[in-house]
């Protein structure tokens, strides 16, 4: 860490410094409730140094003026915080689905650093999720981030038993996609949640065991809106494990990937190598 934070005298574990490789933390922005460019730059001011990816949620993005997204894309790119537009992909297929390439490349102009591209809601099948991945890594500026799941219907906070009522895949097939969209050029994966770790009755663990081992855990991150999760994830891949987390958790994640604080069952046992 740089030594510019207060009470550097103070032992914290070894965390990358940005650009990052691992250890990403990514956050949510406008969706439970607005974010204005003050909010945004407040929370960067102070821990900026932590966060790697913005990212728009619900396509929060489509209702707000232009300047306004400009804006917090700015403020995001003047702490170097990559900007993602969150998985409103799905709404361009359903709804607009012949404007899917003026939909990236509307990112690209306004300054997007990431275009997720999910699939929770929709029945489609592997082969197009692969040519968006594509389709988004030939535009400048933008990468793509494919989203991977076990479960149908994920992304829209439904209740175990919806969720239950909907079915799992296989998780050897959402490896198999995410396999494909690595190769298509995507360099992250983002690991939906639901029907692993949220909206259900027992967490599926073996499912992140199997997408963490078989595609890597540098290439995923993975979805942790709870502090019960992220701690999950901290204890059982170490602090550098790639998280996303709600805008008001990351204090909390990272006095925890620093080892400053914790839990009961992690408060002091968080550690990092010091070479």
């Amino acid at each position: 860490m740089s030594a510019d934070r207060a009470f550097d005298f103070l032992t914290v574990n070894d965390r990358p410094e940005k650009p990052r490789e691992k250890g990403i933390t990514e956050i949510r922005g406008p969706y439970y409730d607005p974010m204005g460019p003050r909010e945004l730059r407040d929370i960067l001011e102070t821990m900026g140094r932590y966060v790697d990816i913005y990212k728009f949620s619900g396509g929060s993005f489509a209702l707000m003026p232009e300047d306004a997204v400009e804006e917090l894309i700015d403020v995001c790119h003047e702490f170097d915080v990559k900007v993602s537009t969150g998985g409103f992909i799905e709404n361009v297929l359903v709804k607009d689905n012949d404007k899917v390439e003026e939909y990236v490349a509307e990112c690209a102009n306004l300054g997007f650093d990431i275009v997720e591209i999910s699939s929770g809601f929709l029945a489609i099948d592997t082969d197009d999720m692969v040519a968006m991945t594509e389709l988004v890594a030939e535009h400048d500026g933008v990468e793509p981030k494919p989203e991977i799941n076990v479960q149908f219907g994920a992304g829209g906070a439904s209740s175990p038993e919806d969720l239950e009522a909907e079915g799992q895949q296989d998780p050897e097939m959402a490896v198999e996609e995410g396999r494909r969209h690595l190769e298509a050029g995507a360099e992250l994966l983002m690991v939906e949640a639901e029907g692993i770790t949220e909206e259900v009755h027992e967490w599926r663990t073996d499912v992140v065991y199997t997408i963490a081992n078989e595609l890597g855990m540098e290439n995923c991150v993975f979805e942790a809106p709870g502090p019960e999760m992220f701690e999950w994830y901290v204890k059982n891949f170490g602090p550098n494990v790639n998280l996303f987390v709600d805008n008001s958790q990351i204090v909390e994640l990272e006095c925890m990937r620093s080892g400053l604080w914790g839990k009961k069952s992690s408060w002091g046992r968080i550690v990092t190598y010091r070479e």
